[in-house]
């Protein structure tokens, strides 16, 4: 399919035309991009630490831990079904897609209490991940890695080991579906490690391609006219 059957969006800036602007590689451009003399880096406090964080949504065929405090027949590790579902004794069958271990635990406690237990402590955790993303391409160790947490562009691309001699750092594409339409974003990786762009977040089944010469046509258009990525363009491929 060439790509002016596609349908285009560009999200969040811009495209910036190269004639003229031979610092690309320069924090330039940016309207909220302060310059302190500050040195060392100053240190995080609690609050900052906690907004890197997305709370894991667990997924199909995790592996959980539930603990039941003074209950330990009710204690056990179980693993969610492919549907989604979590079978636990007394308890019966639970959703468990989607909801984060906190909830999982609130809904065994209130599903204990008053009828086995008079106030029932729970505790669930994720013993075993099996929500990933795919990084292809020009990259070190190119594999399936566990989304736990908060997965970002740079800790995908860094968890493969980082990116090869070869790779274009400056060509980026995260692939998604959502809502039953596929969904490529091309984004400049070189800038996202400048502080340039925004690290862009990623979610359980995104593949990232790195550098491919087969990403790259998708987008042949855009890098015929000799445009860098302000944001990201994105394209609907279905």
């Amino acid at each position: 399919m060439s790509i002016m059957r596609h349908k285009w969006m560009v999200a969040g800036a811009t495209l910036l035309v190269l004639g003229g602007c031979a610092s690309g590689n320069k924090l330039v451009g940016r309207s909220d991009l302060t310059i302190v003399k500050e040195n060392p880096l100053p240190q995080p406090d609690s609050r900052d630490l906690l907004l890197q964080q997305r709370e894991y949504a667990v997924g199909p065929l995790d592996r959980v831990i539930v603990d039941v405090y003074g209950a330990p027949d009710l204690s056990r590790a179980a693993q969610v079904d492919a549907g989604g579902n979590l079978a636990l004794p007394l308890i019966g069958t639970l959703a468990a897609i989607g909801k984060t271990s906190s909830q999982i635990a609130t809904e065994v406690a209130d599903r204990l209490r008053g009828k086995y237990m008079r106030d029932p402590r729970v505790t669930v955790t994720v013993d075993t991940f099996n929500q990933m993303v795919t990084v292809d391409g020009q990259v070190q160790q190119p594999g399936l890695y566990p989304v736990s947490g908060r997965m970002t562009l740079i800790r995908a691309v860094a968890s493969a080991r980082g990116t090869t001699q070869d790779a274009d750092t400056n060509f980026v594409v995260v692939f998604r579906q959502v809502g039953g339409r596929y969904y490529a974003a091309a984004y400049d990786l070189q800038a996202i490690r400048q502080g340039q762009l925004a690290d862009p977040e990623l979610y359980a089944n995104d593949v990232v391609t790195v550098g491919e010469t087969s990403s790259r046509r998708l987008f042949q258009t855009l890098l015929q006219a000799g445009a860098v990525l302000a944001g990201p363009a994105i394209a609907i491929l279905q």
